[in-house]
């Protein structure tokens, strides 16, 4: 071979390789820019659990007096705060060891806010506060608190002495008969503020007492209502939970009270009016504290007819229009502070004068009452 032949071929060879890799070129697919990642979709904020509550009651919720008060507050709650909560509770719970046991499981189960809803239950709490310091536990109308646990009640003795303004208007007796409870302040303050308010409408009635020595107790309730009427009440108050006093009252034609919830129902001809309870604004005002971070335990509230937690209600058409008149009076007085029902003198049933002249007793004395005032017959029960 020449090597002008082998020129030749050597400059084929060179163009084919230039042709080939051309052809590769414009064969090749250009790889697309990968695409950007998406952003990041923030994720929803988890909805926080809602605050579990517990209520422990002392007597049914059908006991048309005061656990139905409490459960209605309860149910206030519900309301209230929709989802943001989940309530319980449990009923029938004996002021005993028993209600340790129930309280107990009430934390167990994960309730950071338990109420309990009678004075019995004051002993179990403040012994439980200390092991479930995560829980905030609140007492109804006791006197012992903790780091975690405070006190609540309602001004009870305020409604009783309306009734008491209507029962002197209305008694032909001058006989008024109390169904009483427990002996301890708050009943006894409860029939001493009835007595003061009848003898504002009547200075000639008398207060015959009859115990039960229990809360909820329908046939010693009814026992002791007929004793009363008996003994000559023609009017009869109770500090007990159930209706029976007044449906005693309607079968025997005579008149009574509904006490911490509206009984009209129960004793429609019998009844003269029913001092209630509403327990929703503590409730709601707690609950607002331990969903916002600032509860307190270690406190105690007592409220009443100036904080909306006291009332008397359904009063009787054939009240007169006078007495009504006086009940309003008192009423707005104790809401603006201008009317003060525990103001001497006054005296207790044996003579012996307890608060002044120009006195006004204050909540500690109050808080531990343990006589009758004048007009009360017999003696408190281990009273010396």
């Amino acid at each position: 071979m020449t090597d002008l032949q082998k020129r030749s071929l050597l400059k084929i060879a060179a163009l084919t390789a230039v042709a080939s890799a051309a052809l590769v070129g414009c064969g090749k697919k250009e790889e697309a820019a990968p695409a950007p990642a998406p952003a990041p979709v923030a994720a929803a904020p988890a909805k926080p659990a809602p605050l579990k509550i517990a209520f422990a009651y002392v007597g049914p919720v059908g006991d048309g007096g005061w656990t139905f008060a409490h459960d209605n507050g309860r149910k206030a709650l519900e309301q209230e705060f929709g989802d943001k909560i989940a309530t319980s509770y449990v009923e029938n719970v004996p002021e005993s060891a028993d209600a340790e046991r129930v309280i107990r499981d009430m934390a167990g189960q994960g309730n950071k806010l338990i109420f309990g809803t009678t004075f019995g239950y004051m002993e179990p709490m403040v012994k439980l506060a200390p092991e479930f310091k995560d829980v905030k536990f609140e007492h109804a109308t006791g006197y012992k608190q903790a780091e975690n646990m405070r006190t609540y009640d309602s001004r009870t003795y305020e409604g009783a002495y309306m009734a008491g303004v209507i029962a002197g208007a209305m008694t032909k007796s001058n006989t008024l008969g109390v169904v009483a409870s427990i002996p301890i302040p708050e009943v006894i303050r409860n029939i001493n503020s009835f007595t003061l308010g009848a003898q504002s409408s009547n200075p000639k009635i008398k207060t015959k007492v009859v115990w039960v020595n229990g809360w909820f107790d329908p046939p010693k309730e009814t026992e002791a209502a007929t004793s009363l009427i008996n003994s000559g009440a023609d009017v009869l108050f109770q500090n007990t939970d159930s209706p029976a006093v007044l449906k005693t009252a309607e079968a025997k034609g005579k008149r009574a009270f509904g006490w911490d919830s509206d009984m009209t129902a129960y004793g429609p001809k019998a009844h003269l009016a029913s001092s209630v309870i509403n327990w929703g604004p503590y409730y709601i005002l707690a609950t607002k504290e331990a969903l916002e971070g600032t509860w307190q335990g270690g406190g105690h509230s007592w409220w009443g007819v100036k904080e909306g937690a006291i009332d008397i209600v359904s009063i009787a058409e054939d009240v007169p229009a006078e007495t009504k008149a006086k009940v309003e009076e008192v009423k707005k007085g104790l809401a603006d502070g201008s009317f003060a029902i525990w103001s001497g003198p006054i005296t207790d049933n044996t003579g012996k004068v307890q608060v002044a002249k120009d006195t006004v007793a204050d909540d500690k004395f109050l808080s531990g009452l343990n006589f009758f005032v004048k007009g009360v017959e017999g003696k408190v029960p281990g009273a010396k």
